[in-house]
C-alpha cells in the first residue's frame, strides 16, 4: 500500500512542478528582472539628460499570494518570549518578529489575541492575559496595547494583521491560577472542568455564544484588523478529558427536554455550526473587508478521500468543517496539513486536493503547514515542495500560513531557503472579489531626476482606501515590481536603460487599481 501511495504522490507531485515551473517561465518573460540597484546619491543633472516619456501599457500583475505565519501567545511559545517582560521589551521582541516577516517576502501575521478568554488588548469583556504579564487581569507598566501596536507595526511593513481566538478555550492548565478576574469565576454556569486541567465554555450554551460574539465584535468595531482567525479548537481534543465524554450531560438534557430532535452529536455540531454562520455575517455587517479564516484539524473525516485513516474531527471535535466550507461561512480556509507529500494515509497533496474539490463557494484555500521541528536541509527542501504543490493545485488564490513564525526563526537553512526560492519576489496578499470587487483609482505621480537616479512621488486621492502601492519598472525590456506601503509617497531607482514606469493603488481587499503610466 506504501509504496502505491508513494509512487501516485511522486508522479502527481512532478506534474505539479513542471506545471509551476513552466507557468513560473512565462511569468518571468514579463515581470522578472535583475535587481537594479537604484543609486541614492542626489547629483545635479547633466545638460545632455532629457526628460523620457514612457507610453508603454501596463505590463502582468505582480505576483499573487497569501504568505501568513502563527504567532502563538498562549504557554508563550512565540512572544513575548516570557512571562512579565518590561514595556520595552515586549515590543523590542514583536519589532524583532515582524522585520522577520517583512524581509522575508511574508504579507500577513496572525496574532493570537485570546488564547484563554483572556486578552492580548484593552477590554472590558475580559482580563488582560496572564502570558503577557505574569499575573492575570494586570495591564502592561508602563502601559500600553499590544494589540494596537501590532497592528501598526505590522501595516507599516506592507503586512496584513488577523487577530486569532480560541472561541471555547476559558482556561488553560498552563494559565496559572484560576483567578478571580477569570471567566471561570465570573461566568461560572458557562464552563465544565476536564480532567487534564482545562476549563471549556459549553458550545451549546446561548450565554457562551452571546459572550464569544461580544468579544469579537468588540474587536472588530474597534480595531483596525484585516482578519478574525479561528483555530482547531471546538469542542475539546478527547485526551483532554481523559477519553471520557465531555461533560454536557445536562444541557443536552434540557434540550431534550424541551423536544429537541437531534442527536447527541448532531446537537452538539449545530451549536458550532450556528455560531460560525452567524459570526461570519455579523462580521461581515460590521465591516465587510474583515476576512473571517478558519483552520480546522487537517482532515475531515476517516475515508475522506479514500487512503485518510485516524482523528475524526467530525465525530470528536464535533467541526463540521466541510460544510463551513461548502456554504462559504468563511474568507479563507486554512486545514493544517501538517504531513509530508509522501505521507501514505494524510498525503499533502492528497488531502489539499479533495479540499479544494469541497470549495464550492471558491473561497481562499491557503493550508497550514508544519513538518517537524528538525532544522536540517531535508525539512526545508520539504516545505519548497510543499510550496509549489501549493501553487500548483491553486493556481487562481495560492498561498499557505506558517506553523509557527518559530519554526522559520529558528531554521535558517528554512528561512534561507524561503527567501530565495519560492518567496524571492514580493507578493500581494490575493482579492477576495466577494467581498468588494471595485479598485481603488489610480494615483497620480510625477517624477524628478537626482544625477543618475530617478525620484517617484505620488498622491492619491482617497489614502484611506489604500493598503498598497505597486511600482512597476522595464530594464531592458524585462519587468519587475516593488510593492510599497501605505505611507510610502516616494521611490528611487536607476535612470540607466530605464524604457517604463508605473504604478498602482491596492485596496484592503488586494483589489489593483488600473495602470499609472509615469512619464520620465
Amino acid at each position: 500500500m506504501f509504496n502505491k501511495v508513494t509512487l501516485l504522490v511522486t508522479s502527481y507531485l512532478m506534474i505539479v512542478l513542471i506545471s509551476a515551473c513552466s507557468s513560473s517561465k512565462k511569468t518571468t518573460k514579463t515581470t522578472d528582472a535583475p535587481q537594479q540597484p537604484a543609486s541614492q546619491t542626489t547629483q545635479q543633472p547633466q545638460p545632455s539628460q532629457k526628460s523620457q516619456s514612457s507610453q508603454i501599457s501596463q505590463p502582468s500583475q505582480s505576483q499573487s499570494e497569501f504568505r501568513a505565519a502563527w504567532v502563538a501567545t498562549v504557554s508563550n511559545i512565540n512572544w513575548p518570549s516570557r512571562r512579565g517582560l518590561t514595556t520595552e521589551e515586549q515590543q523590542r521582541e514583536a519589532i524583532q518578529l515582524l522585520d522577520f516577516l517583512q524581509s522575508h517576502n511574508f504579507n500577513a501575521v496572525i496574532f493570537q489575541v485570546r488564547p484563554q478568554a483572556d486578552a492580548l488588548y484593552q477590554s472590558n469583556l475580559e482580563p488582560w492575559s496572564y502570558f503577557l504579564t505574569g499575573k492575570q487581569g494586570k495591564a502592561p507598566d508602563p502601559y500600553y496595547d499590544p494589540l494596537q501596536f501590532w497592528i501598526e507595526a505590522a501595516h507599516d511593513r506592507g503586512l496584513e494583521l488577523h487577530v486569532w481566538l480560541n472561541p471555547y478555550r476559558a482556561h488553560s492548565p498552563a494559565g496559572g491560577e484560576v483567578s478571580n478576574t477569570s471567566l471561570v469565576k465570573k461566568k461560572p454556569e458557562l464552563v465544565v472542568k476536564l480532567k487534564d486541567g482545562h476549563w471549556w465554555f459549553d458550545p451549546s450554551k446561548k450565554g457562551t455564544q452571546e459572550h464569544g460574539m461580544a468579544v469579537v465584535m468588540d474587536i472588530v468595531k474597534r480595531y483596525d484588523i484585516d482578519g478574525v482567525h479561528f483555530d482547531d479548537y471546538f469542542y475539546p481534543y478527547p485526551t483532554y478529558n481523559g477519553n471520557a465524554d465531555f461533560p454536557d450531560s445536562g444541557s443536552y438534557k434540557e434540550y431534550v427536554d424541551k423536544g429537541g430532535p437531534l442527536s447527541l452529536g448532531d446537537w452538539r455540531r449545530n451549536s458550532v455550526n450556528s455560531f460560525i454562520e452567524s459570526l461570519y455575517k455579523n462580521i461581515k455587517a460590521e465591516k465587510p473587508y474583515v476576512k473571517f479564516g478558519l483552520s480546522p484539524f487537517g482532515t475531515w473525516r476517516p475515508g475522506y478521500p479514500s487512503i485518510v485513516e485516524g482523528f475524526d474531527q467530525y465525530n470528536q471535535l464535533y467541526a463540521d468543517a466541510r460544510l463551513w466550507l461548502n456554504e462559504g461561512w468563511i474568507d479563507y480556509f486554512t486545514p493544517q496539513l501538517y504531513w509530508k507529500i509522501n505521507s501514505p494515509t494524510v498525503s499533502y497533496p492528497v488531502l489539499l486536493g479533495w479540499w479544494s474539490g469541497e470549495n464550492k463557494k471558491d473561497r481562499h484555500l491557503w493550508p497550514g503547514m508544519s513538518v517537524g521541528r528538525d532544522t536540517t536541509q531535508a525539512n526545508a527542501t520539504e516545505i519548497m515542495n510543499e510550496i509549489m504543490v501549493t501553487r500548483g493545485i491553486l493556481p487562481k488564490s495560492s498561498g499557505e500560513v506558517h506553523w509557527s513564525i518559530g519554526s522559520l526563526t529558528k531554521d535558517s537553512n528554512l528561512a534561507k531557503a524561503i527567501v530565495e526560492g519560492p518567496y524571492k519576489k514580493q507578493a500581494l496578499v490575493p482579492a477576495s472579489p466577494w467581498l468588494d470587487a471595485t479598485a481603488p483609482d489610480a494615483p497620480q505621480a510625477t517624477t524628478s531626476l537626482e544625477g543618475d537616479s530617478l525620484r517617484i512621488n505620488w498622491t492619491h486621492a482617497n489614502e484611506l482606501d489604500v493598503f498598497r502601492y505597486v511600482v512597476y519598472y522595464q530594464y531592458a525590456g524585462k519587468w519587475n515590481y516593488t510593492i510599497l506601503n501605505r505611507h510610502d509617497r516616494t521611490y528611487t531607482i536607476g535612470r540607466n536603460k530605464l524604457t517604463g514606469l508605473g504604478i498602482t493603488a491596492v485596496d484592503r481587499t488586494g483589489n489593483e487599481s488600473q495602470w499609472t503610466n509615469v512619464k520620465f
